[in-house]
């Protein structure tokens, strides 16, 4: 009989992958924390008309990309930042301060084509400051993603930033960006030939050669802008410019939903190939308005935890190592494996790691096993230590035994493996 393998698009982490993931979280926490960001958690599933409105239905995620159940009332999370604000409102978190910042480490679930750093089920960390229209805002939350990589020893990032103006800027853009496409139409790709139709704006992130052709000679959004997107451009440049962040200007840098607004940025990294964006966000200054709230201001990013492991594996991070086993105790006989027990609980219950044969193996079996788990100290009872009221402590690193009364061994034990 075949066994039954994982669903295509999604994986396994053994334990060594997540005593990584689990330390890479948490580092993510401690950094989010010196920002003053606290964490939200969101149900698995949303109601499908929460992504429909909020995202947008001619987006590529919710026109292909969403598992939806019970006759497509709900689906399961393909992003974070809508189920956030759906929070923010129900709970009424703008009661109990003016600017709310958040973050979040959590599952999505998108059906799209399996590929090199991309999965159907797949991990997020990211942060959301909702309540200020604030030019500082834009700056901390870019200064917490670049924080976020300095933290792990990333080195040779780009900041990529761009404004996008509001909606009514952007429908005067696309007038004439669509105009000018119209012209090229047949030489676009499949994909943007579909976008030209349904998302125009979505065609400026094509990765495609011909289409970036194409949009050399294409106006470009900056040109449409207002004085005052424009003015809070400058200033979010100005204030990482005074905090010590490069970043490169591109013009044509979009983001894949439509509730952007405004500043848009990400941060890539050349260790990734061509799926090279490791963060990505910017301001969506309208969907809590378009989620039912009143109009408020907000400012966020995600970055792929896939993706940012293998960055930081690849920049030589030096994760800690596993916690060793304090002790391993091998016995032989029942009132030897009683005594076992008895013991290895006592020690657990002081926060030593402990751990006896549940094998029945021989002593030279147990020993060998100590061996392989790299255990400086074993503990050996028999039936004889047992009459005798003894117990040997092997040093495994020297070869060398203790004799120790078991009266108070526990004790005495604690302290051996303390004061090692």
């Amino acid at each position: 009989m075949s066994i039954i393998k994982k669903p295509r698009g999604t994986q396994d982490f053994l334990p060594e992958d997540c005593d990584k993931r689990l330390h890479i979280e948490n580092k993510l926490r401690e950094v989010a924390s010196l920002f003053n960001y606290r964490e939200i958690r969101t149900p698995t599933f949303e109601k499908t008309e929460l992504f429909k409105r909020g995202i947008g239905e001619e987006t590529d995620v919710v026109s292909k990309e969403m598992y939806s159940l019970n006759k497509d009332e709900y689906t399961l999370k393909p992003e974070m930042t809508a189920p956030v604000i759906r929070a923010y409102l129900e709970n009424h978190l703008y009661n109990k301060s003016p600017l709310q910042k958040l973050f979040y480490i959590a599952n999505m679930y998108r059906h799209e084509r399996p590929q090199a750093g991309r999965f159907r089920e797949f991990s997020q960390f990211g942060a959301e400051a909702i309540g200020s229209d604030s030019f500082s805002v834009d700056v901390e939350l870019i200064s917490l993603s670049h924080k976020i990589l300095s933290t792990f020893g990333v080195k040779d990032i780009v900041i990529k930033i761009n404004t996008i103006g509001d909606f009514e800027e952007r429908k005067e853009y696309l007038k004439h960006l669509t105009r000018y496409l119209k012209e090229y139409e047949s030489e676009l790709s499949l994909d943007s030939q579909r976008r030209l139709q349904r998302n125009p704006l979505r065609i400026l992130d094509s990765k495609d050669e011909k289409d970036i052709t194409i949009l050399k000679d294409a106006p470009t959004l900056f040109e449409f802008l207002s004085s005052k997107t424009r003015s809070h451009f400058e200033k979010v440049l100005d204030g990482l410019r005074t905090i010590g962040i490069n970043f490169e200007i591109d013009y044509r840098l979009v983001r894949g939903f439509d509730y952007y607004t405004s500043t848009t940025f990400e941060v890539i990294s050349p260790l990734l190939g061509s799926q090279n964006a490791i963060f990505g966000g910017g301001r969506y200054n309208r969907l809590v308005e378009q989620l039912g709230g009143p109009p408020t201001p907000a400012i966020g990013f995600a970055c792929g935890l896939e993706r940012l492991t293998y960055v930081i594996e690849k920049s030589n991070y030096n994760f800690p190592s596993e916690k060793g086993v304090d002790l391993f105790i091998a016995y032989l006989g029942e009132s030897a494996f009683k005594f076992a027990l008895k013991i290895s609980s006592e020690l657990r219950d002081k926060g030593l790691k402990i751990e006896i044969d549940h094998l029945c193996r021989s002593l030279k079996a147990q020993l060998k096993e100590a061996n392989r788990l790299g255990v400086r100290f074993c503990l050996i009872i028999g039936e004889n230590e047992i009459r005798e009221s003894s117990a040997i402590l092997k040093d495994m690193t020297n070869a060398t035994e203790k004799r120790l009364n078991l009266k108070n061994i526990t004790k005495e034990l604690y302290s051996i493996i303390l004061n090692k």
